[in-house]
C-alpha cells in the first residue's frame, strides 16, 4: 500500500510539473505574438500618418556613416582675383576702392597710377579677408564698367596638414636634442650637439615661416584691380597666331633692334669724335713728315785699291793625284 501511494504521488507531481511548463510556454508565445503584432502595427500607423500628410518621413544623416567631410570652412583655400574696370575718373575710383577695402577689414598692398589724361590708368593690389572676397569684387565692379574678371582658387589643405605634422615632429626633435645637450659631459659632445640643435631649430623656423605664409594667403585674399580711363586702350592678353602675326612680331623685333643700334651709336659717337678726330690729325701729320724726309740707309764700306772691271775670274780646276 505504501508503495502504491508513493507511485501515485510521483505521477501527480510529474503531471503538475508538465502542466506548469505548458502554461509558461503558452504565455511566452502569446507575449511574443502580441509584441510582433504591436511592432507590425506601429510602422503601418506611421506610414498611414505620412500618407495622410502627403509626404514621407525624412531620413536623418547619421554621423560617422563613412561620408567625406566636404565643408568649405574647414579647408584652406587661397582666393586670387583680377579685375579691370573702365571708369570716368580714375583717381576717384582708386580712392573709393581703397576706402571700400579698408572698410572690409583689408588694406592696400600696392598702388601704381598714371594720371595722363590720354591714357589714365591705376592698378591696385588689395588684400581683403577671405570671407569678404566676393563682396569686395562686386563692390569694385560697380565703380564703373567691368571689362574683365578672373578668379582663381588654390586648395592648400593637404599642404597645411603636412606642415603641421612636420612642425610637430621637428619640435620633438629639437626638444630631444636639447635634452641631450643638457646631459653632455665632454667638449666634443657639447660642440656636436650644439651644432645639431642649431640645425634643427633652423629647419623648424623654416617650416614655421612656410606655415605663416600659407596662413596669411588663406586668411587674406588678393585682388588686383585695374581702373582705366574712358580713352585708354584695352590691353589684349590673348596671343595672335598665323603668318600676319609672325610678320608683325618680326617687324616689331626689327624696329626694336634698329632702335637699340641707333641708341648705342648715339652714345658712342661723342667719344668717337672726341678721340678719333685728334688721332686722325696726328696720323696724317706723321705720314706727311715721312714723305718729305726719306729714310737714310746704312753707309757701305769703300773697297781698298782699284775695283776690277769685268767678270770675276773663274777658279782653275784641280787635277787628280
Amino acid at each position: 500500500m505504501r508503495i502504491r501511494d508513493s507511485r501515485r504521488r510521483g505521477r501527480a507531481l510529474a503531471a503538475a510539473g508538465l502542466l506548469v511548463v505548458l502554461g509558461v510556454g503558452a504565455c511566452s508565445a502569446g507575449g511574443d505574438a502580441g509584441d510582433n503584432a504591436g511592432s507590425a502595427a506601429q510602422p503601418q500607423a506611421v506610414a498611414g500618418g505620412a500618407a495622410d500628410r502627403g509626404q514621407a518621413a525624412p531620413e536623418k544623416a547619421q554621423p560617422g556613416g563613412g561620408g567625406a567631410d566636404l565643408r568649405v570652412d574647414q579647408r584652406a583655400i587661397i582666393y586670387t582675383g583680377t579685375l579691370q574696370v573702365r571708369v570716368d575718373d580714375v583717381e576717384r575710383a582708386a580712392r573709393e576702392a581703397s576706402t571700400a577695402v579698408t572698410a572690409a577689414g583689408g588694406f592696400v598692398g600696392g598702388d601704381q597710377r598714371n594720371s595722363d589724361s590720354a591714357d589714365a590708368r591705376a592698378e591696385l593690389v588689395l588684400r581683403v579677408p577671405a570671407d569678404r572676397f566676393t563682396n569686395v569684387l562686386e563692390a569694385l565692379a560697380k565703380l564703373g564698367k567691368q571689362e574683365r574678371r578672373e578668379v582663381r582658387t588654390e586648395d592648400v589643405t593637404e599642404e597645411t596638414v603636412d606642415l603641421d605634422a612636420r612642425i610637430a615632429t621637428q619640435r620633438a626633435r629639437v626638444d630631444s636634442a636639447r635634452r641631450l645637450l643638457a646631459r653632455a659631459t665632454s667638449i666634443n659632445d657639447l660642440v656636436t650637439l650644439e651644432n645639431e640643435v642649431g640645425r634643427r631649430e633652423a629647419d623648424l623656423a623654416s617650416l614655421e615661416a612656410k606655415k605663416r605664409r600659407l596662413a596669411d594667403l588663406t586668411a587674406l585674399s588678393t585682388v588686383t584691380v585695374t581702373f582705366v580711363g574712358p580713352e585708354a586702350t584695352a590691353t589684349e592678353d590673348e596671343e595672335d597666331l598665323g603668318f600676319l602675326a609672325g610678320l608683325r612680331g618680326g617687324w616689331s623685333a626689327f624696329l626694336g633692334s634698329l632702335r637699340v643700334a641707333l641708341t648705342v651709336l648715339g652714345a658712342v659717337l661723342p667719344f668717337a669724335l672726341a678721340i678719333g678726330v685728334p688721332a686722325a690729325v696726328v696720323v696724317a701729320l706723321a705720314r706727311r713728315r715721312g714723305r718729305r724726309t726719306p729714310p737714310a740707309g746704312p753707309a757701305l764700306p769703300e773697297p781698298a785699291g782699284p775695283v776690277p772691271s769685268g767678270p770675276p775670274p773663274v777658279p782653275a780646276a784641280r787635277s787628280g793625284p
